[in-house]
């Protein structure tokens, strides 16, 4: 009897040749492995979002736009398992490069590159779209924008992204908010004014309390 592995190769490869997969194709993905395998999901749906490439945006200030739907070159039907979508503020390669905690891996459960949620909206065929406001804590990186779609189950059966396959291109950059608020600035220059006056103040009255005295 030929391994699991082996029966999940081929059946991949069959539907790579007719380029229509089918559900039983993409459940038995899920079950090979222990586990959903990136390799294995289509890519069914076309994302696109705001930023242009090589774009640098401001954690906590700046908006991205993403839109998606199904990709219109794929046959009737190919989405009938689909019933959410998630979409996902993703890694970059450089950003990930000696950094295991953003590590890829092909095992969706285990894989790092995806960590900062966007929206997750309940799937429809249509395009929509969907802006978010880059939130605080997301660090200083390179990023691109990864959606996911979900069958009943919660699995993940496909997937689209602003970037390439090398995920080299339609890359942007988020910097990363200062350590520092402008509340606590303008707290800091109220507070050291009023220590200096206070200083100046205690001068003068010493000063004062001396002349009396010698008079």
């Amino acid at each position: 009897m030929a391994p699991a592995q082996g029966n999940c190769r081929i059946g991949l490869a069959i539907s790579t040749r007719t380029r229509t997969l089918s559900l039983a194709t993409i459940s038995f993905a899920h079950t090979c492995y222990g586990g959903v395998l990136f390799s294995t999901l289509p890519q069914t749906l076309a994302v696109s979002a705001s930023p242009t490439d090589g774009q640098v945006l401001k954690a906590g200030e700046d908006n991205i736009t993403v839109t998606w739907g199904l990709n219109q070159s794929f046959s009737d039907g190919i989405d009938s398992a689909y019933t959410e979508v998630k979409l996902i503020l993703c890694y970059g390669p450089i950003s990930q490069a000696d950094r295991g905690w953003r590590k890829t891996v092909d095992n969706l459960s285990k894989d790092k590159t995806c960590q900062f949620t966007i929206a997750h909206r309940t799937y429809m065929r249509d395009t929509q779209n969907f802006t978010w406001m880059i939130e605080r804590d997301v660090p200083t990186a390179v990023y691109f924008v990864r959606a996911y779609a979900y069958n009943s189950s919660g699995n993940e059966v496909a997937y689209g992204q602003t970037t390439d396959a090398k995920k080299s291109r339609n890359l942007f950059k988020v910097q990363a908010i200062s350590g520092r608020h402008s509340s606590l600035d303008i707290a800091s220059v109220c507070f050291s004014a009023f220590a200096l006056l206070s200083v100046v103040g205690f001068m003068a009255l010493e000063k004062r309390g001396r002349n009396s005295a010698e008079n």
